[in-house]
């Protein structure tokens, strides 16, 4: 049985994280999806953190499962190369902006039906990354301890993943038009968009326009109860109360029903309800404090098994459990012997393969469009 995107050709022209992490979930699915790069790399070709060998991790992570080709996007000639793969391919995603070639308009004068999603920064065209359509949204000033006076940025590129993965999503759903109706698309997909999209999904932004000023809490959960406890050897686990039977499960657990209850009627609270938990969260945390402080990871493990409960100790990625399914070991080019990640979409037999070294597939994949490597080569177009 194939894969489930066999037969789907795919050109990216892309760098940093959004485009190639959407490219990378569609070879993962068993798409062929050819990357182009200039000539010595595009900007994240070096991109921290770094193997020992001085290569990029977030650049082979993201490139996974994909063919490389690298070009002079300069030369009339590595420009007219890349139409060429397009217009074979017949679906291209890109973040470049400011090259006029590799437009939607210029790109389906070569084949009418083309699919051209492009990433770019907001909706009028400025350019932005995750890091400043982050700081713009609101979402540092409820991030952090409460009390806290500045922004607190997070470290995870969230928007850059949800446009990655949103821009798979579009390829493949214009994919399927064209398949019923022959009809291309041109796909705008900002960055900006992305993340405001996902605030109004959350309900933030209806929050804001009723008046709300969404406070911070630290680590505990908004509008119901969970936050970390400490143990007794100074580890601390997160712990998440989402229902009543979650809660009243914790509160069995740890032999606090009755203090529960006690804590209920002298508040007139009523603790099957979210709002009431996370109203009184500080009180009630401190019912569960010395019950999480005088244990163990494992006494907490013994405590909850066979419970509703939702927890969890904090790891270090040092410490992160890599003996998985969903992780392979491969020969990565340029890092050596690491542990990667197939796709979570688990549809059958998972394969990792790393991702190719720069311009490893340059040759063949300019042969399989027509055009002769050597000459090309000759005239300074590849290396």
């Amino acid at each position: 049985m194939g894969t489930l995107l066999d037969g789907l050709r795919i050109v990216e022209v892309s760098s940093f994280v959004a485009a190639p992490l959407g490219g990378m979930t569609l070879a993962q699915l068993g798409a062929e999806v050819i990357r182009v790069d200039p000539l010595g790399g595009a900007a994240d070709r070096g991109r921290w953190p770094l193997a020992p060998s001085g290569a990029s991790l977030p650049w082979t992570g993201l490139n996974k499962g994909k063919r490389s080709v690298a070009i002079d996007l300069r030369s009339p000639e590595g420009r007219d190369a890349v139409t060429r793969l397009v217009a074979g391919a017949g679906i291209v995603l890109t973040n470049t902006v400011g090259r006029d070639w590799l437009s939607h308009a210029a790109l389906a004068a070569h084949r009418p039906d083309l699919i051209h999603l492009q990433i770019e920064g907001t909706h009028d065209g400025a350019p932005a990354v995750d890091y400043t359509v982050n700081a713009e949204l609101g979402f540092p000033f409820v991030t952090g301890p409460e009390g806290h006076g500045g922004p607190v940025n997070h470290v995870l590129p969230a928007w850059d993943v949800a446009c990655g993965l949103y821009a798979a999503v579009g390829l493949l759903a214009a994919e399927r038009r064209r398949a019923r109706t022959g009809a291309g698309a041109a796909i705008r997909l900002p960055l900006r968009d992305v993340a405001l999209a996902t605030a109004g999904n959350l309900g933030l932004l209806a929050e804001a326009q009723f008046g709300a000023e969404r406070p911070r809490v630290g680590n505990h959960l908004f509008g119901g109860f969970g936050r970390d406890f400490v143990l007794a050897d100074g580890r601390r686990v997160m712990v998440v109360a989402l229902t009543a039977r979650h809660f009243a499960d914790l509160a069995a657990a740890t032999g606090r029903t009755g203090d529960v209850a006690d804590l209920a009627r002298l508040l007139g609270a009523d603790f099957t309800v979210d709002g009431d938990r996370y109203r009184h969260r500080e009180a009630l945390a401190a019912l569960f404090e010395p019950w999480f402080g005088a244990r163990t990871e494992d006494g907490v493990a013994a405590a909850f098994t066979g419970t509703s409960v939702l927890w969890s100790p904090y790891r270090r990625f040092t410490e992160i459990d890599l003996d998985t399914p969903l992780l392979a070991e491969i020969d990565q080019p340029g890092v050596g012997r690491v542990r990667a990640p197939a796709s979570p979409l688990n549809a059958g037999p998972r394969t990792v393969r790393p991702a190719p070294g720069l311009g490893a597939d340059t040759d063949a994949v300019l042969a399989e469009a027509g055009l002769d490597p050597a000459a090309l080569r000759a005239r300074g177009v590849i290396a």
